[in-house]
Formats: C-alpha cells, structure tokens, sequence
C-alpha cells in the first residue's frame, strides 16, 4: 500500500479525522464503501448501494413524480378504510371504528357515517340523501318484530305464558320464542329500546264462563328482545295491582292507565316507571273518568287513550283521551271515536295518527272489523279507514314503521282466533292476514314491538 498522507483532508490517500464532534467531515458519499450512518452528517449515498423494493425489510424509494411506488393497502397501517358491503348498515350494526366509520353500499352506491355510536342504537346519516338516514326507531314502533304476550286460548280454559313474535320485515306465521314467568291475562304491555314489558294482569284459572276468579298483580316484569330470553321479575311494582289496564311509552319510561283493582271496581290512574332501573311506578295522574280495557298509543311526546269501559254497569267509552309525558298530570278530551263506545280493541300507531281496530261496541252489542284512525297533530274525532279481516274483542296490537297490526282476539266466547292482521299507515284500506299465531289467543299484554 502507498503511502498515507496525514493533513486533516479527505483527498486520496489521505488519513479522515473526525471532528470535534466524533463525526466523519464534509465528504463524497460516492467514496463511500461501508456505511456506519451515526458517524456521517451531510453526503449522498448512491441508490445501487440502498436495498430498496417494496418487501419486507426494504427501504421504499419515491418515484421521479415524488409517489410511493404501487403497494398493497394491507402494507399501510393507521389507515381507517370503509366498510363495502351489498346492505344498508341497520341501528344494530356496532362499527368498530365508532363515530366517523364509513359505510359503502355496494349495491346502490349509497354512502353512510356513522354520527352516533351507542350500541344497539347506532345512527348512520347518509351522505347521498337516497333512502334516507338509518336511526334508532321510536318505543311506539318497531324494526324488527311483533309481539303477543300471554292471553287465553279461552277452550280450553287456560292462562297462555308464552310470548309469540312474528316479523314485520316478511309477512309469515308467528313463532314461540320465550315465557313469561306466569300465564297471564288481561295485563298491559309496553316497550323500550332493548325489552319488552308486563304489567300487571290476572293469573287465576278459569273454571267456567262466569267463573274468573281473578288473582289480580302489581308486577311489572320484562323480557330482552336481542336473546328472545324469558320475562323476569324487575322487582319493581305498580301503585296498584289491576287487570284490564293498558300501556304506553315514552323513551324512558313505561306508562300504565286505567283497569280493575277488584273483580268489580274500575280505576283512572296514570302510572310511571322507568326503564333504567327497578323503581316503583307512581301514580302522576287521573284519566277523566274510570276506564277498563281502553286502546294505548303512544308518540314522543303524548300518550293516548281509545275508548274503554267501565264496571259494574259495563258502560262504554268513545272519547279519546291524551296525558303529556314532559309534565305529570290528568288525561284531557282530545276527540271521539268514530263507532261510538268501544273496549278491548287493538291499538297502533303511526308517525302521525292513532290506529283502533276491532273491539267491542256497547248499546247496541256488536263485535267490531272496523279500523279507525285519529290525528296527532289536532284534537279531532276519529274516521273509519278500513276493515279488519274479522270482528272481534280483546285483541293484541302492535306498530312497525309502515303498518299496523291486529292480532288474536274472540268473535263469540269461546273461539280464540289466531289471526295474524296488518293494514298500511300510507294509504287507507282494509288489513289482510300475513299469517298465524302459534297459538290462538285472547285477552293479550299488547303494544309491545322491536
């Protein structure tokens, strides 16, 4: 080897020195045959001496437009992609990615966000404005399912403790899908966004015609409808024990008004409990007069009651009466029914109006088909839009988005029907039967639905 010159320069065959700060001097990269990085501040290494690609253990070179060259999507990390699929994303869809996650329908180009992560009640808001945003329906409708809890299949006399749901998304018979923790009659029902609710009721056998010999409860029980599990006891209790009580709902709370305390007394309270825990209703009001077996509807902001009866004396009611949910308070006359004194009918409800069908006419005695509508938005009677499939009493009703439903109920004692009936919100006319009970019932807990 020749000879090395030492001048603290970095020409050929000249000794480095490193700086003051242990670092190699101003150099050429290109001179440079092995790289020890930490000792090296400016210079250029050439390309063909880097390992570059897009592999594992690759340094990724930019292109002569400064762009990452073509990579898998699966290389990056940190990168929150949208979600592809042929549906529309449902309340129930629980993203992952919480508020922010991106839904793309593939099936019709459609785009949503989620705004609102809360579980079981997601809201996914379209950025396209085709088919509308996907939020949690009101208590008062439902989704998914119907339901019919309890009654009698009145021969043989027996109290029903089963609790059938049919679908509101096809049209088909109903299926047995969970128990109450007793049979029971003549109860109220009602619904929040995760369970349905019983209340109150009777649970004696019948013996013959005349012969109830009512075992009358101030239980309010509960069922979930994500695991279609038996009802339990809330251990919470009503301000009085009643059958022939109806119910309504409001987002947080479950209403109960009207009934019977005893065998042959009827009352006008207006009870509350809440969803969120296990308290004790309250009496917050009074109906305006005494009422058995009066259709409950519910809207966000009002609960409604149609028609009813009172006892001894089995006189019946036409008025339709409303109590505020905001304020505690007594029931108001807001109209009347269209066919005159009515009890045991099967209420729905719509967006905008209160849905009566079949019943129970008093003077003169007639079992009713008839289906009778009601505004929301102003005190006015109720008119006559339609006919159900059958005349009968003591019914169950229910409330999807678009329809309304009928089932069970008696035209003559004791023929319990098992009657499935729907009849649309959007345009007048008579229901049709979309299917069948498991089995035939009357004298249900109703308004319950998910």
């Amino acid at each position: 080897m020749g000879d090395v010159i030492i001048d603290g320069n970095t020409g050929a065959n000249r000794l480095v020195i490193l700086d003051a700060n242990g670092k190699i001097p101003a150099l050429d990269g290109s001179n440079v045959t092995l790289l020890a990085g930490a000792n090296f501040s400016t210079g250029t290494i050439p390309v063909a001496q880097i390992d570059t690609g897009t592999a594992a253990g690759k340094v990724v070179k930019l292109d002569g437009n400064a762009k990452l060259p073509a990579v898998s999507g699966a290389a990056l990390t940190g990168v929150a992609g949208a979600t592809k699929n042929a549906s529309n994303p449902v309340i129930a869809t629980n993203p992952s990615g919480g508020v922010g996650t991106e839904w793309q329908n593939t099936t019709t180009g459609e785009i949503f966000i989620c705004t609102d992560a809360t579980a079981g009640a997601n809201v996914w808001t379209s950025t396209g404005g085709r088919s509308g945003d996907i939020v949690p329906v009101a208590h008062y409708q439902g989704a998914n399912y119907g339901y019919h809890v309890g009654g009698s299949p009145l021969a043989p006399y027996d109290y029903l403790d089963n609790i059938q749901k049919y679908s509101f998304t096809s049209d088909g018979n109903a299926t047995d899908v969970a128990d109450l923790h007793d049979g029971v009659i003549n109860g109220a029902g009602c619904s929040s966004s995760t369970h349905g609710y019983q209340m109150g009721g009777n649970t004696s056998t019948i013996t013959n015609n005349n012969n109830w010999s009512p075992n009358i409860h101030d239980w309010i029980t509960k069922f979930q409808f994500s695991s279609d599990g038996d009802s339990v006891d809330t251990t919470a209790n009503l301000s009085v024990g009643r059958q022939n009580l109806r119910g309504c709902m409001s987002e947080t709370y479950g209403y109960t008004h009207g009934g019977a305390p005893h065998a042959d007394d009827t009352t006008n309270v207006i009870d509350k409990f809440p969803f969120a825990s296990s308290a004790n209703a309250t009496d917050v009001g009074n109906l305006i007069n005494l009422t058995q077996s009066g259709g409950g509807h519910s809207t966000t902001t009002y609960g409604y009651v149609s028609g009813g009866y009172t006892y001894p004396g089995s006189l019946g009611a036409n008025t339709i009466q409303r109590y505020s949910f905001s304020s505690d308070g007594d029931a108001t006359d807001v109209g009347d029914l269209n066919s005159g004194k009515v009890m045991g009918n099967g209420p729905s409800t719509s967006a905008t109006h209160g849905y009566s069908s079949a019943g129970f006419q008093h003077a003169p005695n007639t079992y009713l088909n008839n289906i009778q509508k009601f505004a929301f938005a102003s005190s006015a009677n109720a008119t006559d839009v339609g006919d159900s499939t059958s005349a009968r009493v003591h019914v169950s009703g229910s409330s999807s988005i678009t329809y309304g439903y009928c089932t069970g109920g008696y035209p003559s004692w004791p023929n319990a029907l098992n009657i499935i009936d729907k009849y649309s919100f959007s345009t007048d006319g008579n229901a049709t039967d979309v299917g069948d009970l498991v089995t035939g019932s009357a004298y249900p807990s109703d308004t319950v639905q998910y």
